[in-house]
């Protein structure tokens, strides 16, 4: 940023200017969901406890499970990463604004402004905290001092599915004779926007692996 950009920061010395895109995800997802009903995809919802549930009407199984994956998978290092925000009405803010830390931020949208945030390792919490969200206002005002006049200001609240890396992998789960071929494609974080598309295409490969399995006949000992 030059020096007469950075004046309207009087708190930082240092700070980058760039264009990006932001994708709206209440858009974005049933955009995806159209695409993928539009190419004779099915959607069902159900609750299971146990992926071998699926067994019976699915040759193959793909793990987005998410956070659910601690008990559908077993898998201890899937965690939480508790995220706080607010949705306001600031129709004026036109640009994005994230401090160094990346704890305070200021998202302009198509019907809102997000302002942000935290990022709560282990905090399984799905309710506000009204100390959280005064802090977040007072950031964010401190960065954009226009936001004290932002009204209709909603409080919301999600768990960022977290694991040391993304877990994305083929499993073939056995009991006995049965098998149960599973990719696994969860543990984004905060990234899943960012990543989807490439780490989804990674998934598709693997699902044709499995496939490529099941129609390969498996040879007989000649024993």
């Amino acid at each position: 940023m030059t020096e007469d950009e950075l004046k309207k920061f009087p708190q930082h010395v240092f700070g980058q200017a760039f264009t990006t895109l932001k994708c709206e995800g209440p858009a974005y997802l049933p955009w995806l969901e159209k695409r993928l009903k539009g190419s004779g995809g099915l959607i069902l919802t159900r609750r299971i406890e146990d992926l071998w549930e699926l067994h019976q009407s699915f040759d193959i199984v793909v793990n987005c499970s998410g956070l659910g994956s601690r008990q559908l998978a077993g898998d201890l290092k899937i965690f939480p990463v508790r995220g706080q925000v607010l949705k306001v009405q600031a129709p004026w803010v036109k640009h994005f604004i994230r401090d160094g830390s990346g704890l305070t931020y200021i998202y302009p949208g198509i019907s809102n402004v997000t302002l942000g945030g935290t990022r709560q390792k282990g905090d399984w919490n799905l309710s506000p905290d009204a100390e959280i969200s005064k802090g977040i206002l007072s950031r964010c005002c401190a960065l954009e001092p226009s936001l004290h006049g932002a009204c209709d200001i909603r409080e919301k609240v999600g768990l960022r599915p977290s694991r040391p890396g993304v877990r994305l992998e083929k499993e073939l789960l056995a009991q006995g004779s049965r098998r149960l071929p599973v990719v696994h494609h969860y543990g984004h974080g905060s990234g899943g926007i960012a990543m989807h598309w490439g780490t989804a295409l990674e998934a598709a490969r693997l699902v044709s692996e499995c496939a490529q399995a099941l129609r390969t006949p498996v040879p007989k000992s000649k024993l």
